[in-house]
């Protein structure tokens, strides 16, 4: 029996060459869409790891429909604003329809943003747009949640201030946040772009934690007592959400401050918290915890 083949868009980035390369150690065939003039170097990867190159215009409907052909799933990890979330992952879309694809997994792999109030966070309301589009396409779609990815503890995303021994929080210190790390989000995606039937939405975490459990963890791995430091209410954050996008707009940033201080409020809002887990779908997956990644981090510092 052959090997089932993937169609991959956005295989040159993080998430995207990892499911590549999570779907070839599952010893699938792999086929990445790649732009015209991508990098050489991320290009020669995908080839060492045994992927397939196309090379596309994703405004190209009929020639992505030929690059798609034969394909059991399209998988999109494409990052952008609305020319691309929307209009190119649109033609994406169409182009596997036209090709006969059986399914889709779109470029969501974030919190459950359907319970959230549209306007809350820009960058989720393009892909609530696409979703729109996907969910009156002729091929089943499976979107997967993930919560926040873990690496932005210790990165961009501003709840552990490690210098000040402090760890951030708005609104109430005991709420629920979800944390998956890239490399497993990759690894769930490349097992459900395998597997017929999965439902429409699928939800995993490798870690749930609060900011009152986080800063017992930091103590407990550090020796030194982590304080919480509430930063205000939601109403506050919102206040600074919207003064920041009045001030410094920054319309063509994918993400800006104000796009951070957005995801926050929604994983301290409380409707974005993923339930039920579907962790244990698909057996031997590892999944890092925040111990694990605090611990490595530590360590290195």
């Amino acid at each position: 029996m052959s090997e089932p083949t993937i169609v991959v868009a956005g295989a040159t980035g993080n998430l995207g060459g990892r499911i590549a390369r999570a779907l070839r150690e599952r010893g699938a065939g792999v086929r990445a869409l790649v732009r015209r003039g991508a990098a050489p170097d991320k290009v020669d990867g995908l080839r060492r790891l045994g992927v397939a190159i196309a090379a596309v215009d994703l405004d190209d409907a009929t020639g992505v429909a030929a690059a798609c052909a034969g394909a059991s799933c399209v998988v999109s990890a494409l990052n952008g604003l609305r020319d691309v979330i929307v209009d190119a992952q649109s033609v994406l879309l169409d182009a596997a329809v036209r090709a006969g694809v059986p399914r889709f997994i779109p470029s969501d792999y974030s919190i459950d943003f359907t319970g959230l109030p549209p306007g809350s966070n820009r960058n989720l309301d393009l892909r609530r747009a696409f979703h729109r589009r996907l969910d009156a396409a002729s091929i089943a779609a499976t979107t997967i949640w993930c919560g926040a990815f873990m690496e932005l503890l210790t990165a961009r995303m501003p709840l552990i201030l490690f210098r000040r021994r402090r760890v951030l929080y708005w609104g109430n210190a005991d709420q629920r946040l979800d944390f998956t790390t890239i490399g497993d989000t990759a690894a769930y995606t490349a097992r459900a772009a395998l597997d017929a039937s999965t439902p429409r939405f699928l939800r995993v975490a490798g870690d749930q934690v609060t900011a009152r459990s986080l800063a017992a963890l930091l103590g407990e791995l550090t020796g030194t007592r982590f304080r919480l430091f509430r930063a205000g209410g939601l109403g506050l954050l919102g206040t600074i959400i919207t003064v920041a996008r009045t001030v410094a707009p920054a319309k063509h940033e994918i993400f800006p401050a104000w796009q951070g201080m957005q995801y926050m409020h929604n994983m301290f809002d409380g409707r974005a918290v993923l339930e039920p887990l579907d962790n244990e779908r698909y057996p031997g997956m590892r999944w890092t915890t925040v111990r694990d990644l605090l611990t490595g981090f530590l360590g290195r510092s």
